[in-house]
């Protein structure tokens, strides 16, 4: 059993997986830090200071927070959108390397082109 439990454990895919929820979760502060300490306030000065969390309706006894949901699903926006430009920014970092090593490896050695115009040349004679 012993075994078998070291085997899962440090098998890559397990290793690989608590690395990520390490690095999610570092990426998640800095995700909030961003939307708290920058997004939500420049956001707050093209609404004017807008606040939804008071927002309440009261039936009898209950109060019915609805400007604390209203609030959340802005909060949700605002960090979803985010993360959307964050990723697509990194992406666009990744796709411009990958055109660099496009380039690099599209420079072919002049030996190279050589040999392979005499390699056609001999399939088009051998025709």
């Amino acid at each position: 059993m012993w075994k078998d439990f070291k085997e899962f454990a440090f098998k890559g895919n397990v290793i690989d997986l608590a690395i990520a929820v390490v690095i999610g979760a570092a990426f998640s502060g800095i995700v909030s830090s961003l939307v708290d300490n920058i997004i939500t306030p420049l956001i707050e000065i093209l609404l004017n200071g807008m606040d939804f969390t008071d927002l309440t309706y009261t039936i009898g006894n209950a109060e019915i927070l609805y400007g604390m949901f209203i609030q959340s699903v802005i909060d949700f926006f605002i960090i979803a959108l985010s993360i959307f430009f964050i990723i697509r920014l990194f992406m666009a970092f990744k796709r411009k390397k990958e055109v660099e090593v496009i380039k690099l490896s599209s420079k072919a050695n002049p030996q190279e082109k050589l040999l392979k115009e005499i390699r056609d040349i001999l399939k088009e004679k051998n025709k």
